[in-house]
């Protein structure tokens, strides 16, 4: 078996490459390292390996944040090799898909290489992918804002989300959307957010989908009406908790539902995020793939 540990040299403060092949010495497997050189070379490497393989049993370890396992994710989906396992070494700043496993060490890479792996869910957003969640309107914009302070002084890092929160509630309140679960139209209008999830947490921690199953075959698909800056105020704390969909105070605003597909259109162009990278576009569509990736949890 062949373990791949594909790194993302520029996600969380510092380039692990150097670290992880030290590390390897100690464990006697066939291991390789490929340090990323680009946006979107992790897909390319990953797809091309897959593809070369011969038989060959592979597993794939995203070094690096949500992005960077979107991106080997995608690789092998792209692929279409189905025995391939996929492992994450959480190194970005968010790391939040691995969050749906609150009580297991992602970073132990002796316990990771000699885990099993399990059957997850996929989104499949036309010829893209993704593993976590997507999100329309405040939470891309959001992003959009991280993604120009995350390495700046004060405001960037660990808060970066937040300070995306305070510039985002003054300019990025008001999105209007359609949105259709399962061919339906199911909620239209002016919007503070939409979002199509397999896993719980967006944002570094925020719980937007707290009935998320990783392997059920069903989206959560969640829609939060546009609010004014107190109500706002008062919804950000639900939402960071996962309290949203139970609180009465919110009942009014916040619509949520299960199913297979969920689509996301306008009249006019607008950006998703989708594990972190943002998207542009007036029409997307996500279909859950059902346990359509085997994922390594470190026992």
């Amino acid at each position: 078996m062949k373990h791949i540990f594909v790194v993302n040299p520029r996600a969380g403060s510092k380039d692990r490459s150097t670290y992880i092949t030290e590390q390897l010495k100690d464990i006697p497997i066939d291991a390789e390292v490929y340090v990323t050189q680009a946006t979107r070379d992790a897909t390319r490497f990953v797809a091309e390996r897959c593809l070369q393989s011969e038989g060959e049993a592979l597993r794939f370890y995203a070094c690096g944040g949500d992005g960077t396992l979107n991106e080997v994710v995608s690789g092998v989906m792209e692929s279409g090799a189905q025995e391939v396992a996929v492992g994450c070494l959480p190194y970005g700043s968010g790391n939040d898909y691995i969050k749906n496993w609150p009580s297991v060490d992602f970073t132990d890479i002796k316990a990771l290489v000699e885990a099993p792996p399990v059957k997850v869910d996929v989104i499949r957003l036309g010829e893209r992918y993704c593993v976590n969640v997507l999100n329309y309107g405040f939470e891309a914009e959001v992003c959009r804002t991280m993604s120009c302070v995350r390495r700046w002084p004060l405001i960037g890092g660990r808060i970066a989300y937040v300070t995306g929160i305070v510039h985002c509630l003054l300019h990025a309140r008001h999105n209007p959307c359609r949105i259709l679960v399962d061919g339906e139209l199911w909620q239209e209008g002016d919007m503070l957010l939409g979002s199509a999830a397999c896993g719980r947490y967006v944002g570094g921690g925020y719980m937007c989908a707290p009935r998320a199953v990783l392997d059920d075959g069903l989206l959560e698909a969640l829609c939060i009406d546009s609010l004014s800056i107190p109500r706002f105020a008062k919804l950000i704390g639900f939402y960071q908790r996962g309290e949203h969909l139970e609180s009465p105070e919110m009942a009014d605003v916040v619509h949520y539902r299960r199913g297979r597909r969920v689509c996301f259109e306008a009249d006019r162009e607008f950006s998703i995020v989708v594990d972190g990278e943002l998207i542009a576009g007036n029409h997307f569509e996500a279909e859950c793939l059902p346990q359509a990736l085997n994922f390594i949890v470190p026992v």
